[in-house]
């Protein structure tokens, strides 16, 4: 948790035994493992989904696009939605015209390592489920034959991996993930920045030109009406994916009573009885979350939450749904 979400708090040193970093601190080799779990996974859902906090949306997502190959006879079999009438007409014999999948599409996954990500009170921090979320998107990405890339920012500045189809690169995004996420600490030096969101906006729509698909991987600390101006513009000519992380508390409040917090090598004790203490807490919250999920109306973005109590990729499958035609084990039909 932050230190300075918790200004009434007593800050002491965990003892070295009672120590345990599972769920605080990410690590490689699991991100390297999820390869093996993102096989039939989706981002385009098959019905609305029903959520507290996303609310009823259905999927804005465009996919991959189709490029015009030609014009050709009509065989038995051919979809009667792709008939060229005017050809048709012109010719007296039905036309058809023919498309292929785009391939080797870009693709931008942005992921937020900064100190607000430091925190949460049940399976795992936000900044553990956002490099979770984040890996499992890179290799799906690799998988579809498209190229992966990743912006990761912290409160300090950012790193930019530029999309490229193969396993070196997503290797290189999920290190520096890792690399990240573990300079996060109770104690940091570095101050909390709010803005580094806008500006990390504004650096993707500078990258990112036409048919990119961007997933914004983030608690979205710092969100405004200047980010609302970038998402529209980002969302204009490619396919963004917002991926909100939050907290459980932000829904049913932090447990009453003294609460022991801690951020790996430090523990903090906040006094959750306060009515006070939690109530700031939870109007940050929801000021925050209904600002995210008002995009998908406002500004046509999905919006996909997930929990820090549960695996992210459980949560994709049961709210997305896997592949159709996909068999156990992942194969195609």
């Amino acid at each position: 948790m932050r230190t300075d979400e918790a200004r009434s708090g007593v800050i002491r040193q965990a003892p070295a035994d009672a120590i345990d970093t599972t769920g605080v601190y990410a690590s490689l080799d699991d991100l390297v493992r999820l390869q093996y779990r993102v096989q039939g996974m989706t981002f385009l859902p098959k019905q609305p989904v029903h959520s507290i906090l996303s609310g009823r949306h259905a999927s804005r997502m465009r996919g991959r696009g189709l490029n015009f190959e030609e014009i050709r006879g009509y065989l038995p079999g051919d979809d009667v939605r792709t008939i060229d009438w005017k050809v048709t007409a012109r010719t007296q014999k039905t036309h058809v015209r023919v498309f292929t999948e785009e391939r080797d599409r870009p693709a931008l996954t942005v992921v937020d390592q900064r100190s607000a990500m430091f925190f949460g009170t049940r399976r795992a921090l936000k900044s553990v489920v956002a490099a979770e979320t984040a890996a499992a998107s890179a290799w799906r990405i690799l998988d579809q034959g498209d190229r992966p890339g990743a912006v990761v920012f912290d409160d300090a500045g950012w790193e930019v991996i530029r999309p490229h189809r193969s396993r070196k690169t997503v290797m290189r995004i999920l290190e520096t993930i890792v690399e990240k996420n573990h300079a996060l600490n109770a104690d940091s030096a570095t101050p909390s920045n709010p803005t580094m969101l806008n500006r990390v906006l504004e650096t993707v729509n500078q990258r990112t030109g036409h048919d990119h698909l961007i997933t914004i991987i983030s608690d979205f600390d710092g969100v405004d009406e200047e980010s609302d101006r970038l998402l529209t513009r980002l969302a204009r000519h490619n396919d963004v994916l917002a991926v909100p992380i939050y907290d459980p508390s932000a829904e049913t409040g932090l447990p009453g009573g003294r609460l022991v917090v801690s951020g790996g090598e430090l523990q903090m004790e906040i006094d959750t009885a306060r009515g006070s203490v939690e109530q700031r807490m939870r109007d940050v919250v929801d000021k925050r979350v209904s600002r995210v999920m008002s995009w998908q109306d406002k500004l046509g973005v999905p919006v996909l939450p997930l929990s820090t109590e549960r695996d992210p990729l459980d949560q994709v499958r049961e709210m997305l749904g896997a592949l159709p035609g996909m068999r156990r084990g992942g194969s195609r039909r």
